[in-house]
């Protein structure tokens, strides 16, 4: 079958209300949750792949300064049950 890609704009504003030396882990799981619930993952049937380079944009102010959003590309592979994430700017 086909593949599905979008371009998303995260929000992840409301990182800054939990405790600064858990901001950047709860940011991966906040980007996780949308993704499942944006592009309606199965997580029994389905693999998320969250590319490493989407950890460092995260994690590249350190754990205290997330982003307040970020741009990802969100594929779905339907023959293969994955979905994968990844930066825009990669190719």
């Amino acid at each position: 079958m086909a593949e599905v890609e979008r371009i998303y704009n995260v929000p992840l504003g409301h990182v800054k209300d939990v405790p600064r030396t858990k901001r950047a882990p709860y940011a991966m799981r906040q980007i996780k949750k949308f993704v499942i619930r944006h592009m309606k993952v199965d997580e029994e049937e389905e693999e998320l792949y969250i590319a490493p380079a989407v950890n460092e944009a995260v994690w590249a102010r350190g754990i205290q300064k997330p982003p307040s959003h970020l741009r990802i590309r969100v594929i779905r592979h339907e023959d293969e049950d994955l979905v994968e994430v990844t930066l825009p700017e990669e190719e």
